[in-house]
């Protein structure tokens, strides 16, 4: 039987080892934690676990769930603050708690239980960023907070792509917005921000026995109010696996997927005989037609249970990454663009 992955485009710095675990005879969800574990350590991906941007008080708070298509068994974590690896606490709830979703101090506890490795998760060029899109002195509390929340609702049009100039000006990441750097101390490299992730991580895994599991992590909505949780840690809105109809996963702007339940309805529209393509464009026209006023773009990577693999955006040009076991490594594939239009009910 074909061995699978397909992910965000972020995923494929993760393929590696879980294909390789995968061709040992490895189960689809130790493949999905693999891989999500393999970004969650990179600094260099702005909106996953180590080194993701923080919530408007500048502290770095986790998402992640993971589902087991063969016996729907899931776990998630909500608003995890220093620990790096979300997915393996979602593991870790998924395994041995009665419950589905463990959030903030609680969740932290339990990684603590796990002897999970704690870490201060803002990596300086994080910060950076961070910083950069404040006012070049930090004002007082109360005006600091306020300017803030005005930060989030501008951005909110695209809350994943935090500015449309990927590259800020050598003055934003000078010393009136940072600290200064010690003398002696090495030039850092440009600030860069990002805008070619979708805020998020997501995988879906088929193994040898053709059972299908998917994971998603993220950092979630930069600048976002803190406690915030989008469609990552809500299985059903940004995640779903049922072997008897397939799998998907979202990315984007996390409200709309959670308003429309999206992931469950692209695996239920198989379920009642859509095909896979089917049921990614009826997911992609709902979240066209939702009223949002903060609407932006919603990526869907989706497999159906033959272990076929599609994805979808309601945005143009967008990419996704799908690696079989004959393949080399993970291929890049343009998302088919679903344009919004009135359908009937």
């Amino acid at each position: 039987m074909t061995l699978l992955l397909v992910g965000s485009s972020n995923a494929a710095i993760g393929f590696p080892p879980a294909m390789e675990l995968l061709q040992a005879g490895g189960n689809a969800v130790d493949a999905v934690v693999a891989a999500v574990a393999a970004v969650e350590a990179n600094p260099d991906d702005h909106s996953v676990g180590y080194g993701g941007l923080p919530n408007l008080l500048g502290e770095v708070e986790l998402d992640a769930s993971l589902m087991d298509g063969a016996t729907l068994a899931t776990g998630s974590v909500g608003a995890l603050a220093g620990y790096r690896d979300a997915i393996a606490l979602a593991r870790v709830v998924m395994d041995t708690l009665p419950h589905v979703l463990v959030v903030g101090a609680g969740a932290a506890r339990l990684a603590a239980e796990a002897r999970l490795e704690p870490i201060d998760l803002l990596t300086p060029e994080a910060e950076r960023i961070w910083r950069s899109r404040l006012d070049d002195r930090l004002p007082d509390d109360s005006a600091y907070l306020a300017r803030v929340r005005d930060l989030v609702a501008g951005l909110a049009r695209d809350p994943e792509h935090p500015d449309p100039d990927p590259v800020l000006p050598p003055d934003l990441a000078s010393a009136s917005v940072a600290p200064p750097d010690p003398p002696g101390a090495p030039t850092p490299r440009p600030l860069r921000i990002p805008d070619d992730v979708h805020g998020t991580v997501n995988v879906i895994a088929r193994d040898a026995a053709g059972h299908l599991a998917c994971g998603v992590s993220t950092s979630g909505w930069a600048w976002k109010y803190p406690g915030r949780l989008g469609d990552s840690p809500i299985v059903g809105a940004g995640n779903y696996a049922d072997d008897r109809f397939g799998a998907a996963a979202c990315t984007g702007r996390g409200e709309m997927a959670q308003r429309l339940c999206t992931a469950h309805s692209v695996v239920m529209a198989m379920r009642f005989g859509r095909t896979l393509d089917d049921a990614l464009t009826l997911a992609a026209e709902d979240l066209h037609a939702l009223p949002d006023p903060y609407k932006s773009e919603v990526n869907i990577v989706a497999v159906d249970r033959d272990g076929n693999p599609a994805a979808v955006s309601t945005v143009a040009g967008k990419t996704y990454v799908v690696q079989m076991s004959e393949m080399a490594a993970a291929e890049v594939r343009e998302r088919r663009f679903v344009p919004g239009r009135c359908r009937a009910a």
